[in-house]
């Protein structure tokens, strides 16, 4: 999996993952126009949307449903180091359930991608690389 992430200017920047592009900017309180979305709802929008990947799919392979599902997720923002803790991934399934219906699709939500990246903290190493213009300035 890859995305490119390039600088549009000021604290705005566009990000492409095959062939979307969404944007990425501060709130106008940081420094931004509010033209897209901070990093840290990207975050939480990526574990959102993998909740609710999982969800739909266990609803509709069931036959349960096959829309509606909504998920809220929220985060608080914590210090030393500066962070997001505290997740609360809300689903709300459209549709009745059995309590073994309920415990299989909490159980399809626990399979998200993104949930378990971050129970299982990765490894991130860093690379820089500078320009070959910026070093012939230099």
């Amino acid at each position: 999996m890859e995305v490119r992430v390039s600088h549009l200017g000021n604290v705005k920047f566009n990000i492409q993952a095959r062939s979307h592009s969404v944007l990425c900017d501060q709130p106008a309180e940081n420094n931004g126009e509010d033209t897209g979305m901070t990093p840290p709802e990207f975050l939480l929008a990526s574990l959102g949307s993998c909740a609710a990947y999982y969800a739909v799919e266990y609803l509709k392979t069931r036959k349960l449903a096959d829309s509606g599902v909504e998920v809220t997720v929220t985060a608080d923002k914590l210090k030393q180091p500066a962070r997001l803790g505290n997740f609360n991934i809300q689903v709300v399934c459209p549709v009745s359930l059995t309590e073994e219906q309920t415990l299989g699709l909490t159980r399809s939500v626990h399979h998200c991608l993104v949930h378990n990246t971050l129970l299982s903290p990765p490894e991130i190493k860093i690379e820089l690389t500078i320009a070959q213009a910026a070093v012939a300035q230099s």
